[in-house]
């Protein structure tokens, strides 16, 4: 299955796994079962989409990329969305794929990784987990605690609805080309009973909170806080950093009890 000959073209951010080792193990990670409604982003020249759809039997797959999607489109085994990922809906795609909830699974383009996690937090509800390669630094933001330079916007959002963990640390060298950064794979498993709170609420305050983070809060949420008119209590005195999720959430709620 795997494609040759295909340049890596670097607007697609484009970094081709090929260490053996490192495929096997991210599979194993992964866990892919017959019957399985998975869906993989960014195929590529498919050294994960070979394993996993002989372990799936039939496997869908996202990817940009003409050339590559052209050349995915010779094995049956496979049904090939040629799109960008970010204007995929996910909801729609796991009604035609199978009633089941969705396994999310990829090596994502590390200069649009963020961008392509908010999209998948709009369609968490039809996810079952989610599994991807990103560069280091940005798992090391998403699992972050508080009072750490890496606790940020990206944590507190995420934390909000999944379950997280760094599963697999990937060298440079496993790629080609490789990227000049460290890279590893996150485990997502979204939350079986998150707090309910309104999402626009909480993107608003987390990025106001975040917005000037070696400030403190009473420069920043404090002053939204009171054009909200909010009438409770929350400690200013701090950075943004030092909140927990638990406590961004207990204010989200506070301000709109009833989304």
């Amino acid at each position: 299955m795997k494609s040759s000959g295909h340049i890596p073209r670097k607007r697609f951010g484009q970094h081709f796994l090929t260490d053996q080792g490192i495929i096997g193990a991210i599979v194993d990670a992964i866990a892919p079962a017959p019957g399985d409604a998975m869906i993989e982003i960014g195929p590529g020249q498919a050294a994960l989409t070979q394993p996993l759809v002989e372990r799936l039997g039939h496997l869908t797959v996202v990817e940009l990329d003409r050339d590559l999607a052209r050349r995915l489109r010779d094995h049956p085994q496979l049904t090939v969305v040629e799109s960008d990922v970010l204007r995929v809906d996910f909801g729609a795609l796991g009604v035609a794929v199978a009633p089941r909830k969705l396994r999310v699974v990829g090596n994502l383009p590390y200069n649009i990784s963020t961008p392509i996690l908010f999209h998948l937090l709009e369609h968490i509800d039809v996810v079952q987990d989610q599994h991807f390669m990103l560069q280091k630094e940005v798992i090391d933001r998403m699992v972050a605690r508080p009072a750490t330079s890496d606790y940020g916007r990206l944590t507190v959002m995420l934390q909000w609805r999944y379950a997280m963990e760094n599963v697999l640390f990937v060298p440079p060298d496993a790629f080609d080309p490789p990227p000049r950064v460290d890279s590893a794979v996150v485990r997502m498993v979204p939350l079986e009973n998150p707090v309910v709170v309104a999402v626009p609420l909480m993107t608003e305050m987390v990025q106001v909170a975040f917005s000037q983070r070696r400030k403190l809060l009473r420069h920043t949420l404090g002053r939204w806080l009171e054009e909200k008119a909010f009438a409770g209590t929350f400690d200013v005195q701090r950075r943004a950093e030092e909140v927990p999720v638990a406590e961004y959430l207990a204010l989200a709620q506070q301000l709109a009890p009833h989304p």
